[in-house]
């Protein structure tokens, strides 16, 4: 009897022989699209420009002449204004590691992409630098310091900033790093060191479990593993020499195994700054929380903000499930005109309370991150406007409630001639304009600013912004009174009309509670709208849906049944509630995974039917500004 097809294939071993073959070859093909300086800076067109840019190294690093004037023509000749250089003889697990987070052949042109490097060298322009803040000069830094300022002098030089090997360089003699070492090399390029460290111990037990167990399929997924330094970095060709390739080839499984235990057990040290300021941050919670929380909370309204109606009743009452802070929250729903709105609401109190240290603070590393991986939905929002516009696009833009402006550095890929300029109530907005990101930014409420922009964009626009504004019909009037005539108001916004708003009920993670004060249905927007004289053009509900619902239900879950236990605002925790973060934290791993597997159906399947949890809404102001 014929054995049926892949009779004898153990699946578990041949799932990690496709990703670690696929891992290799994607490894191995960025290496080589990674540009090569050479030995000496190129002779017929002489000595390129130095003046204007500052090589900065790590402690122990030491660039000649040849490689600095070499760096420099390559940023000329290629645009570049930041430039991180890899020695030539760069250890190889290093190498590896910025290999899997860097796409060399995108790097450059993606505005919202993190800068990364190798943390030994890297070459800046002076006026980047200057407004990146950075004072040239003093102590060198040591790698962590450098790849932390890779990261962000990217900010300021969006889409000019690269990588070159520098052959002549060198790291100097390897070492395997310590764990506290590792821990704050991974901190400063915004990666979770505990998060890693227990990923890559997953990995090799399970490595070693198909080694054991699965026969040749196990020992070759095994073998590849083992391999994979040299069949990556090494051969005939290769753009890097790493000085250890072979002996961290053949020490791989050993050295992996002790680099994770050593960054595992210091990733749960906290350094003297990071205490001191914990403590400093508690304090000032103790503080505001002494007074207790009712002054945060305004008297609940007895009619709907929206239409008048009395006809109240309540949709979701929650705690806060995205910070942990205390307080009840309630959204009431108009039976009438199906308007959600946040009863009783924020004082401005409390919103300052409530927003401290989400989008900035302890969280804006967090939240930046977050945003910085929007970009393809910046791009949708932004391509929405090409029926409407001409080809070069609209001249001026106001992006209001801008945050540190990702949507407009994201935009000018598809609008590069557009002048953005951005508004928001937070100190983010003075930080775009410093990177470049926008080119006014304005800090204040919008209606504040109604008469003084009157009449000056082409395009106003409010991406989930509404939605946090106390009075989004004021807004609405601002946007009218700023537009020109003919003019574009481009909204999105979180749909409560959502089904899956129903379906999950309080972990729907759109309420946003309580930083959402009214979520609009559609319909109610095309009838404001309308009453300020614009015309809607266009509507899209599917692709604007974010593919976040089951996976945002399963972190407001878990957030609810263990806050994070080294929150500020909190009591300290004790051992018992520690342990009991750590258990809810992984037993939600598995929820995870499968919560992303749904999201990922969910969101084609809203994609297709026009379905999602967000919808997008296009309207041009009339030339007499009078209801269409």
């Amino acid at each position: 009897m014929t054995p049926p097809p892949f009779h004898g294939v153990r699946w578990t071993s041949a799932l990690l022989l496709a990703a670690l073959g696929a891992g290799t070859v994607r490894a191995r093909r960025r290496l080589r699209a990674i540009p090569v300086l050479p030995l000496t800076p190129p002779g017929a067109a002489g000595l390129p420009r130095a003046a204007g840019w500052r090589l900065l190294t790590a402690r122990g690093v030491e660039p000649d002449a040849a490689t600095f004037l070499a760096a420099c023509a390559h940023a000329e000749r290629e645009g570049l204004r930041v430039v991180d250089l890899l020695p030539g003889d760069l250890a190889a697990e290093r190498a590896l590691g910025l290999l899997r987070l860097v796409d060399p052949a995108g790097y450059r042109h993606d505005r919202l992409g993190e800068g990364r490097g190798a943390g030994y060298a890297v070459l800046v322009d002076e006026e980047v630098l200057a407004r990146a803040g950075v004072e040239p000069g003093g102590p060198r830094p040591d790698p962590a310091e450098l790849l932390a300022l890779v990261r962000r002098l990217k900010e300021y030089a969006a889409d000019a900033t690269g990588l070159a090997v520098a052959p002549a360089l060198s790291a100097g003699r390897p070492a395997e790093p310590t764990g506290p070492v590792r821990v704050a090399e991974m901190r400063a390029q915004g990666l979770p060191p505990g998060a890693l460290a227990a990923a890559q111990l997953a990995g090799l037990a399970v490595l070693a479990g198909v080694a054991a167990r699965q026969g040749r399929w196990g020992a070759a997924a095994a073998g590849l593993y083992w391999l994979q330094p040299y069949l990556a970095l090494g051969g005939p060709g290769a753009p890097l020499r790493p000085a250890d390739l072979a002996g961290a080839t053949a020490a791989r499984p050993v050295r992996s195994l002790r680099a994770a235990l050593r960054t595992a057990a210091a990733s749960t040290r906290t350094s003297a700054r990071a205490e001191e300021a914990d403590a400093a941050r508690a304090a000032a919670y103790r503080a505001d929380l002494a007074a207790g929380t009712d002054r945060f909370l305004e008297p609940r309204r007895p009619d709907c903000p929206w239409c008048g109606s009395e006809r109240l009743a309540v949709r979701v009452r929650v705690p806060d499930l995205l910070q942990g802070k205390p307080g009840l929250f309630t959204l009431e729903q108009c039976a009438d005109c199906r308007h959600v709105f946040q009863n009783p609401r924020l004082t401005l109190e409390g919103l300052d309370f409530y927003y401290r240290d989400f989008y900035d603070g302890r969280g804006g590393e967090g939240a930046g991150t977050v945003f910085g991986r929007l970009g393809a939905a910046y791009r949708g929002r932004a391509e929405m406007l090409r029926p409407y516009t001409g080809a070069a696009g609209p001249g001026s833009w106001l992006d209001v409630g801008t945050g540190h402006g990702h949507f407009c550095n994201a935009a000018r890929a598809v609008w590069p001639h557009t002048r953005f300029d951005g508004l928001d109530m937070g100190d983010g907005v003075r930080e775009a304009e410093r990177r470049g990101w926008v080119e006014a930014g304005f800090l204040g409420q919008f209606p504040e600013f109604a008469d003084k922009l009157a009449g000056r964009y082409e395009v106003v626009s409010m991406y989930h912004y509404l939605e946090h504004t106390r009075d989004p019909l004021a807004e609405l009037d601002t946007a009218a009174a700023v537009l020109a005539p003919g003019g574009l108001l481009a909204i999105e916004l979180p749909d409560p009309e959502s089904r899956m708003a129903r379906l999950l009920g309080p972990a729907w993670l759109p309420w946003f509670q309580p930083q959402h004060q009214h979520l609009i249905p559609a319909a109610n927007l095309r009838e404001a709208l309308a009453d300020r004289g614009f015309a809607v053009l266009a509507e899209e509900h599917g692709p604007a849906h974010q593919g976040n619902d089951f996976f945002g239900a399963v972190a407001l879950t878990a957030t609810r049944l263990a806050p994070d236990p080294d929150r500020p605002w909190a009591d300290p925790a004790t051992p018992r509630q520690r342990a009991a973060a750590v258990a809810v934290r992984a037993l939600a791993l598995p929820a995870f995974a499968g919560a992303a597997a749904l999201d990922a159906v969910r969101s084609v399947a809203a994609r297709r039917t026009d379905g999602g949890n967000a919808y997008r809404m296009l309207a041009r102001l009339t030339p007499t500004g009078e209801r269409p």
